[in-house]
């Protein structure tokens, strides 16, 4: 074999070895992870907007609830209208200042609803209305389908965190300039957790007492008028 074809066979399998070796520490995979956390909040931030595209709906409901519901509600619109105005861009998920004020206005906004649907079940006649009753099962799935998104953003930032502070990944990590992501973090506790907005059966009845423990009756009082003989007739009375 010539000295040409040795070279160029060195060269290959340099050049594999190379594509191997930067394989295995991220320079694909840190990226693909990525766009992958990128591709979840994505799916937050509809599912947010979702649920604010429901509250004029609400608004159109709660016409015929009392002063302090509409006081409520708006409440509710104000913080509809802070809670769309936050944006959180892709370029955004490394900053937790950002991060924080988009859920601080969203745990703003999800509390107000919350409070007006408590109050809104003191009316029977709104909550027999049928478009009540629909806006109110929507924004229950809304809510559900907010919590499986934060769900899924945060599994995907952690696989994305964790390829880029563990050898070998960060080496690619550090060649690409990636930085690390926030994870979606409520900011009350138990927050993430979807609310049920079906407010549930009333209080039920107390309890009656439980009924007092049979009594044995005393035993009856003996005769004062004579004692039975032991052949079974009576005894005459002892007069006085």
């Amino acid at each position: 074999m010539s000295a040409n074809k040795l070279s160029r066979h060195a060269r290959l399998a340099m050049a594999a070895l190379s594509a191997l070796l930067l394989s295995a520490c991220g320079i694909n995979s840190v990226p693909t992870a990525q766009e992958a956390a990128k591709a979840r909040w994505a799916d937050v931030q509809a599912a947010f907007q979702e649920r604010a595209n429901l509250i004029p709906n609400l608004a159109e409901v709660a016409k015929s609830a009392a002063e302090q519901e509409r006081a409520i509600l708006t409440d509710v619109i104000e913080a509809r209208s802070k809670a769309t105005s936050i944006q959180i861009s892709a370029d955004d998920l490394g900053d937790p200042a950002k991060m924080a004020q988009f859920q601080q206005a969203q745990e703003q906004l999800g509390s107000g609803l919350g409070r007006l649907l408590a109050n809104f079940e003191r009316y029977p006649d709104l909550k027999s209305i049928t478009n009540y009753q629909m806006l109110q099962s929507q924004l229950e799935g809304q809510e559900n389908r907010i919590r499986i998104s934060i769900r899924d953003y945060n599994e995907a930032v952690r696989d994305y965190n964790t390829r880029v502070r563990t050898f070998p990944e960060m080496i690619g990590a550090m060649i690409r300039g990636a930085e690390t992501m926030v994870p979606y973090q409520a900011v009350t506790a138990g927050a993430e957790v979807a609310p049920t907005l079906d407010m549930g059966p009333e209080q039920a009845a107390p309890a009656a007492p439980a009924p007092a423990a049979n009594v044995p009756a005393p035993p009856p009082a003996a005769a004062n008028d004579g004692a039975a003989s032991p052949d079974g007739s009576a005894s005459p009375a002892i007069a006085n």
